[in-house]
């Protein structure tokens, strides 16, 4: 099932598609992969990988605390792509790498392009290659089947969206703060318009992003500006880092 009909589905279901981020080598190498598991059982819909790097410019202190540490720990692209390769069937979400270009271009876009099909990956996100500079990479995963997913922000015209909008696949991910991630405004009610703009820029399932913590902050959007799903990384970092439940962390979400 693709990234689109992952979310589409659980439209259908009427209810949000959950979209979880996890740093690769949070909270340590050894205990990573037993939290991605714990993850994709709790409810996740699309798992969100982040790959390690040493200037997230679109990464909020935890994100980028969990990032220092696992490259500190060896965690490496080839290290994500053989763990998920040994672990290939054993999820039930859809799996997405977030990072930043440069690991990508080392790798080589056409050979990871390959090892990531191969390894169960249905999508990246790379928040620092914009559109006019995405075309070598999006032909390298296009041939697999392989999505690299839009991102939008407060300040994308609906003109800036339409350009997207004819190279968008898999979803649209909504930035819902011009800062970094894991910010500590709870109040998301000014991103109401660019989801609208959004809605008539894109035929995608859109996703909110960016300082998300509880479903109860998203009450106060109306329902013609209601995301598709919600992405949700720092807040559940901290979750897993103070040693709670998975789980427990899902409940209301799910509720």
């Amino acid at each position: 099932m693709s990234l689109q009909e992952t979310i589409a589905a659980a439209r259908e279901e009427g209810r949000l598609a959950l979209i979880p981020f996890l740093t690769a080598g949070f909270p340590s190498p050894e205990r990573f992969w037993d939290v991605l598991a714990e993850i994709d059982a709790a409810g996740a819909d699309v798992i969100e990988i982040g790959v390690p790097f040493s200037d997230p410019v679109a990464d909020g202190p935890v994100i980028e605390e969990a990032s220092r540490e696992a490259l500190a720990h060896g965690v490496s692209l080839k290290w994500i792509i053989d763990g998920l390769l040994a672990r290939k069937g054993l999820y039930r979400a859809r799996l997405v790498l977030m990072g930043y270009v440069n690991p990508f271009m080392q790798y080589g876009y056409v050979h990871l392009a390959k090892d990531a099909a191969e390894a169960g990956v249905s999508g990246f996100i790379v928040p620092d290659m914009p559109l006019e500079e995405a075309g070598e990479f999006r032909a390298a995963v296009k041939p697999y089947g392989i999505a690299m997913v839009t991102l939008v922000g407060l300040n994308t015209s609906l003109e800036r969206m339409q350009a997207y909008a004819e190279e968008a696949e898999g979803f649209v991910y909504i930035v819902s703060t011009l800062g970094t991630t894991g910010g500590t405004n709870n109040a998301i009610d000014h991103v109401a318009d660019t989801v609208k703009t959004a809605r008539k820029a894109f035929t995608l399932p859109l996703a909110l992003g960016f300082g998300l913590k509880h479903p109860s902050q998203l009450d106060v959007l109306p329902p013609d500006a209601r995301p598709d799903a919600a992405v949700f990384g720092s807040s559940l970092l901290k979750h897993i880092a103070d040693g709670q439940p998975v789980a427990e962390f899902f409940a209301p979400w799910k509720a």
